[in-house]
């Protein structure tokens, strides 16, 4: 009797025992796996919505995965045994990216937490296998058997792990995030963009059924964060068209994370990729020296250069001292302007607006700003006018060999202004580039853009040899001071010309009209009727050279324009892919120098316009002469900052080929067949 008590006894004490544990497993662990352990907790007081919180502890160097592992490796798992739960549903805490043998996958290095909630069963117990793959040089798929107790409190402690993993799992997608997906050519394609901007980006994807996700590549875009992510089948293959689906998105700033979900539609057009597809800090600081360098050979530029050109003929002691000033001081004034030009870039971020090279001249302000100092410029030439100094000023500049460098500074700021309109080779890379950088790289590929333009400018004041070869001073300078003002004069009737945009037509005609009127009086009151006439005669002159020059380099062009040109929009362009077609974009504007070159020199030749006039090509145009924000969303989307611009899309050209900013003929007509080219393996959208 007494030996029964005892094992009553012991029985009861024994049943208590797993009473207090019967929520919890304890650390399980596997001979199969030295290097990782478990541990499973659960509050099943409230069986409609009981807690489990899993917690894996690895050695150093070990991995575990999350919901969708990536190009590899097993997602954790309960492989449920007896009476099953209902409604159970894991929760995920944001993952971390690595490689695995080669592949990208997506999970956990180290300590982590799974906080689950589900409906118990009825019963006793709680049974199940977690199957837990774990990699490091070699993977392992290790199952922990587990059992746990029904209808028991949590055990001492589980509360505050619980809420502790739940405050780290990703916050629901916030509301002002704007979401967008596309594919297309095997490649998925993601937009989000979010008012803050991004800082520390990363981005994991859900898996799809029978696609396989590879690394993204991502690109900060001010506010918009840019994706692309290659989709296969897992062979290397085709991936199923993914369109019409739903994607679990993921996103990741830092600390911070959202998860949601968003439909993939057709291809998003995406901008080119910036230097995290390869491209270097350093290699786009060149690309920004040589776009600066470039500049001083576009037309825009060729005014302010016959200005100095002009004020090196004028010293007199051709000493090389206030030669190498001179340069010097115009050089600093083109770094200044683009500082500048940094610095308002700077601001219109800061302030969500519209940011681009060049945009200032859709300015009526500083259209008519220009206008009245290239007119100031001018007279000066003409000798209308001079720039006297107080002769004490005077007397110090002589004494000090300055020589009126302010006048210089100017020269060389007024050159930074003038070559805007302009968008040279390599100019449109560097400043889209720099528009969607940090500010620090933004300032730095600004500073470069400046030093590449100056260089010329700081040659000469390096070498001032260079500027002794020309001529001495002599009666010839004052013909040539005519001729140079005449051509500052072409400058301001060109910018006048602009005004027509704002003003009408009309009033653009009368108020050359009264320039010009005004321009010959004031010669004629300063330097009688001969010099009229001789302005008269080398305005006659000049301008028939150009025109017979223009006349035998011109192409044979057609007198007007036969292509139907439509209005550019991203629906225009979706409705025309949509339809197979092949697409020409043409984005333009009055003030922009390059454009006008393209137009007459390419897009007005006859085989151009017959290519483009095919009835399988939809010719597209988007005028930026004046401010636009569907035409600067449409460029910004393309990672473009300046015009002329000009894409080519088609079904052998899904994604867009973008042309040079100085169009070639047999280049466009070339990028115009390859897009209607379907090549083997590519889907037609």
């Amino acid at each position: 009797m007494t030996r029964l008590i005892k094992t009553a006894l012991l029985l009861i004490c024994l049943g208590w025992q797993t009473i207090a544990v019967a929520a919890d497993s304890g650390w399980l662990t596997s001979p199969q796996n030295d290097h990782a352990r478990v541990r499973l907790q659960g509050d099943f007081s409230h069986p409609a919505q009981s807690r489990l919180l899993l917690e894996v502890e690895l050695g150093s160097g070990w991995k575990s995965y999350w919901r969708s592992p990536g190009q590899g490796g097993i997602a954790p798992q309960i492989l449920w045994q007896g009476q099953e739960p209902t409604q159970v549903q894991w929760h995920w805490p944001t993952p971390q990216r690595f490689e695995v043998a080669g592949l990208s996958t997506q999970g956990y290095q180290g300590d982590v937490r799974f906080p689950m909630t589900l409906s118990a069963p009825t019963g006793s117990t709680l049974s199940g296998i977690l199957r837990l793959s774990t990699c490091s040089n070699v993977c392992i798929l290790t199952d922990f058997p587990f059992q746990l107790a029904l209808g028991e409190a949590a055990p001492a402690g589980f509360d505050f792990a619980y809420a502790q993993a739940m405050s780290k799992l990703p916050q629901s997608m916030a509301s002002d995030i704007r979401l967008e997906a596309g594919y297309g050519a095997n490649e998925l394609q993601l937009i989000a963009e979010r008012p803050q901007g991004w800082q520390q980006p990363a981005i994991f994807l859900d898996g799809q059924a029978e696609a396989e996700f590879g690394e993204p590549k991502l690109q900060v875009e001010g506010q918009r964060l840019l994706a692309r992510i290659p989709v296969s089948d897992g062979w290397q293959g085709n991936a199923p068209d993914l369109k019409g689906r739903l994607q679990g998105v993921l996103l990741v700033d830092g600390e911070q994370a959202w998860q949601g979900e968003t439909p993939i539609s057709a291809p998003l057009a995406l901008p080119a990729a910036g230097p995290d597809s390869g491209h270097s800090l350093l290699w786009l600081v060149g690309i920004a020296l040589l776009g600066g360098l470039i500049l001083n050979l576009m037309p825009c530029v060729l005014p302010v250069l016959a200005l100095k050109l002009g004020s090196v003929l004028q010293l007199e002691t051709r000493e090389r001292r206030p030669i190498r000033l001179q340069f010097l001081a115009a050089s600093a004034g083109i770094l200044v302007s683009f500082w500048a030009l940094a610095l308002m870039s700077t601001l219109l971020r800061a302030t969500q607006g519209a940011v681009g090279w060049g945009i200032q001249f859709q300015s009526l302000w500083f259209i008519g700003f220009m206008v009245v100092v290239t007119l100031l410029f001018c007279a000066n030439l003409l000798g209308l006018f001079e720039f006297r100094l107080p002769s004490r000023l005077n007397t110090r500049l002589a004494t000090t060999g300055d020589n009126s460098l302010g006048g210089h500074f100017l020269q060389g700021s007024f050159a930074t202004l003038l070559a805007t309109p302009c968008s040279a080779p390599f100019l449109g890379t560097a400043v889209a580039f720099a528009l969607g950088a940090p500010l620090a790289q933004l300032w730095l590929i600004f500073t470069a853009l400046g030093l590449g333009m100056s260089l010329p400018w700081l040659a000469i004041a390096a070498w001032p040899r260079l500027a002794l070869w020309l001529p001495k001073p002599g009666p010839w300078m004052g013909r040539l001071r005519i001729v140079l003002g005449l051509m500052m004069l072409g400058s301001s009737l060109w910018l006048l010309s602009l005004l027509s945009a704002h003003l009408g037509t009309l009033t653009t005609g009368w108020l050359m009209a009264a320039v010009l009127l005004i321009l010959l009086v004031a010669i004629g009151w300063r330097h009688g009727m001969r010099g009229v006439t001789l302005t008269l005669a080398l305005s006659t002159l000049i301008g028939g050279a150009l025109l017979l020059g223009g006349a035998l380099t011109a192409p044979n062009s057609p007198q007007r324009e036969t292509v139907q040109w439509q209005p550019l929009s991203e629906s225009a362009l979706q409705r025309a892919l949509a339809d197979n077609k092949r697409v020409f974009i043409d984005v333009t504007a009055d003030w922009c120098v390059t454009c006008k070159a393209n137009k007459y020199n390419v897009l007005l030749r006859d085989e151009v316009q017959s290519a483009l006039s095919a009835p399988d090509v939809v010719a597209l145009r988007g005028d930026w002469t004046r401010p636009n924000d569907s035409l600067a969303a449409f460029l910004r989307a393309r990672g473009a900052v300046a015009v002329p611009f000009n894409q080519i899309y088609g079904p052998g050209l899904p994604k867009g080929e973008v042309l040079s900013p100085l169009l070639d003929k047999a280049d466009l007509l070339t990028t115009l067949h390859k897009a209607g080219l379907i090549k083997a393996g590519t889907t037609r959208f």
